[in-house]
């Protein structure tokens, strides 16, 4: 009873709520464990329709820029729900790491052209930076 009622309270403040079905691009590193602390950047892009390939092309190139510093944790993409949907998820030590590790990117050959290729097919983008719960396996 008691969770019936939290459920219809809870019912009361919410105003909205989406869903996704994510399917993890191939090239992409499985999201494993990891010690902390770290604090994980999730990147939302939205594309423009019929531009997920190319995306997934380029991306697939250009993870490796990405990847020394074990800082790539997972890449997906939308299945069911709004489509044409790309989410990254970074690890960071911190702020300062996110930085640096991004800065150094841009001095790596090839960067540059993934950007230049990616960039006209994002409608949106946003980036939330979160920090995990004890209870997470990614720490």
């Amino acid at each position: 009873q008691e969770y019936l009622d939290f459920r219809k309270e809870r019912s009361r403040m919410l105003l909205s709520r989406r869903n996704q079905l994510l399917l993890e691009f191939s090239f992409w590193n499985e999201p494993l464990p990891r010690q902390g602390p770290n604090i994980y950047e999730l990147r939302t892009y939205k594309l423009k329709p019929g531009t997920m390939i190319e995306w997934g092309n380029n991306w697939a190139r250009a993870i490796k820029h990405r990847q020394e510093n074990q800082e790539a944790v997972g890449g997906f993409f939308s299945q069911i729900g709004e489509l044409y949907v790309v989410h990254h998820l970074w690890a960071y030590r911190d702020l300062q790491s996110r930085e640096e590790t991004r800065n150094a990117a841009w001095r790596k050959r090839g960067w540059d052209e993934n950007v230049y290729y990616t960039v006209p097919l994002i409608r949106t983008m946003e980036s939330r930076i979160m920090i995990p719960l004890k209870i997470s396996p990614l720490q």
